[in-house]
């Protein structure tokens, strides 16, 4: 069935999600926050800031007009980085209805409220029914996507109705849609994952090898579980797609800016100057932030966040860094901390 979606944002991942949405038949409205880059991409028919090379169909109807786009859409997908979505959202209050679906594909946790992207929805549409909200997640670089690659990715909604729509909608036969009723789990899953990618490229930076690299994914997915479990998400949500499927992918991957950061970072950059010199956000610098603060709330000891954050916003030496995480006092494999063993 053909739906009227909008795609709210026109980074890379938005814009890869209009382009397969577009082509599946669907009529998709694509929204830029920059007037100059949304003319560029009527004009020329490719969005030559995030994703270029990659056609834009001609049915897409491109704007930078958010209520346009908007207007009497079926599905609104909001695909802004996660510090932008309140106000992607309280731009769209007085269009809101209870019948629109909302589906977030930002991964982040917002900054001062430490809401993840679906909490700050519901906090923003009051006319939305919580039961409309949705996120999808999993280990998908738009740059792959946009060509065609096979990729798997997770939807999460509160409602097993609204959950299997989104896989309908959504799902292709190079994008195939799994679904999960853990919203919960695969926003945390999706946000943490960013903070050990940064970790990851840290250690690329610094010149360490496999042996490091397998060590932060594996006990980079133990932090990211435990913080899940302390906030009631399900457990076996962090051993699917939207867990360890994106943080394999997301510490691995060229196409990774939050390992990218990290790189260059191991490397001797100052964040500052790195942030300055790329065209998309990292978002796990600023879920760094947001979690280091859960991670205090719920009493749960994450050591590679709290040594990401020290990295990012004390000015702590990687190398420094490296040499606490690994003199800590031992541990067991399976260790909990008395919160969640209770």
């Amino acid at each position: 069935m053909v739906k009227r979606i909008a795609i709210l944002g026109a980074g890379s991942w938005g814009t890869a999600l209009a382009i397969v949405l577009a082509k599946a038949g669907h009529d998709v409205a694509l929204w830029a926050r920059r007037p100059e880059a949304a003319a560029f991409m009527v004009e020329h028919r490719h969005n030559q800031y995030y994703l270029p090379g990659a056609h834009l169909p001609e049915s897409l109807h491109v704007t930078s007009d958010i209520e346009a786009a908007a207007l009497d859409r079926e599905v609104w997908v909001f695909a802004t980085p996660s510090q932008s979505v309140r106000d992607c959202a309280e731009r769209l209050q007085s269009i809101a209805n209870e019948n629109v679906l909302c589906v977030s594909v930002a991964k982040g946790i917002e900054n001062g409220t430490l809401l993840t992207t679906t909490q700050v929805l519901n906090q923003v549409l009051v006319h939305v029914p919580r039961v409309q909200l949705a996120i999808i997640s999993g280990p998908s670089h738009a740059e792959e996507v946009v060509e065609e690659k096979p990729t798997t990715v997770v939807a999460a909604a509160y409602s097993s109705d609204v959950v299997h729509e989104i896989q309908s909608t959504f799902m292709t036969s190079r994008l195939r849609v799994y679904v999960n009723n853990d919203v919960l789990g695969v926003e945390i899953a999706g946000s943490v994952k960013n903070i050990m990618a940064i970790a990851a490229g840290i250690s690329d930076g610094l010149g360490y090898g496999d042996n490091t690299k397998a060590a932060i994914v594996t006990r980079g997915l133990a932090e990211i579980k435990r913080l899940g479990m302390a906030m009631g998400a399900e457990p076996s949500t962090f051993n699917g797609l939207a867990g360890i499927g994106d943080l394999f992918v997301t510490a691995m991957s060229r196409h990774s800016r939050n390992r990218f950061l990290g790189e260059q970072i191991g490397r001797g950059m100052r964040l500052a100057d790195i942030e300055k010199e790329m065209k998309m956000v990292a978002e796990g610098v600023r879920t760094t932030d947001s979690v280091q603060q859960l991670a205090r709330k719920f009493r749960i000891e994450m050591p590679i966040t709290r040594a990401i954050y020290e990295i990012l916003f004390e000015g702590k030496r990687p190398q420094i860094a490296v040499d606490e995480l690994m003199t800590r006092s031992a541990k067991r494999e399976d260790w909990l901390p008395d919160v969640l063993q209770e």
